[in-house]
């Protein structure tokens, strides 16, 4: 008999500790409470004013809704007029790039080129235009069969196919010396080419690659340029006779050089 009144006290002695660790009827009804215990992290700096709030980018059961993204940033004449980001006019998906619940001083743009792929691709086979819809069912097998691209091992197939020259034209810096196939040089990770090596400074070649900037095919060649490196008879063509491959400001027998 003992042995059973020891083992009803220990099982409610149990039962009333468990309780006293459950949340309050007061605070399983405040949003504030139960929103923090769900939260995976806090959001950026942009959105901290939307830290109570779950609902205004979350939709229960179907996780983040884009109409809601959109609800907020559709206006953002920023991003729509600018060269670059004008393309988030016409995505309709907004997580795969964008992160949340990093906490306060991340970025929230994590850009995912293959996603950006995906989401291309699955866009153009919902269209109405049978050609578009068809490019898209070919691209998608093209990726499946294909790993890497001929012209570049670094870039993953569902990569290639995007036109990198529509989005960062503006930072070509080759001026379509080499052509709009910024991927077969290039990664998507950054600009940089570890496998690059540059030609001897003693080299003579400079304008197979590099452009003459604008200034150079007016007055202000003969008037300044020509004047400030002591060279009064060199050809626009000639970079090597005022520039050294540490970098374009440095001039030959002048040091760094900064004119503006």
């Amino acid at each position: 008999m003992k042995t059973v009144l020891v083992s009803i006290m220990i099982g409610l002695g149990a039962a009333s500790a468990a309780l006293v660790f459950l949340p309050s009827r007061a605070a399983l009804l405040n949003a504030n409470t139960w929103q923090q215990m769900a939260s995976p992290g806090h959001l950026s700096q942009g959105h901290t004013s939307l830290e109570q709030n779950c609902e205004a980018c979350h939709t229960g059961s179907a996780g983040i809704d884009t109409a809601k993204c959109v609800l907020c940033h559709s206006n953002n004449q920023s991003i729509l007029k600018r060269q670059p980001t004008a393309f988030h006019g016409h995505i309709n998906s907004c997580k795969e790039c964008h992160l949340e619940h990093q906490g306060s001083n991340r970025q929230t743009t994590a850009m995912d080129h293959a996603a950006l792929a995906r989401i291309g691709l699955r866009q153009l086979k919902l269209s109405n235009d049978n050609d578009s819809a068809a490019f898209a069912n070919q691209a998608t097998e093209w990726i499946r069969n294909s790993k890497t691209t001929q012209s570049n091992l670094n870039i993953a197939s569902d990569e290639a196919i995007l036109n990198c020259a529509e989005c960062h034209s503006n930072k070509d810096i080759h001026v379509d010396y080499f052509g709009k196939d910024c991927s077969a040089c290039h990664l998507t990770a950054k600009w940089n080419i570890p496998e690059f090596r540059h030609p001897s400074s003693l080299s003579t070649d400079c304008n197979q690659c590099h452009r003459p900037p604008p200034s150079h095919y007016m007055m202000h060649f003969k008037m300044i340029s020509m004047t400030v490196a002591n060279q009064p008879h060199a050809d626009v063509s000639q970079c090597f006779l005022c520039h050294q491959t540490t970098s374009w400001n440095d001039i030959k027998g002048v040091g760094w050089y900064k004119h503006h």
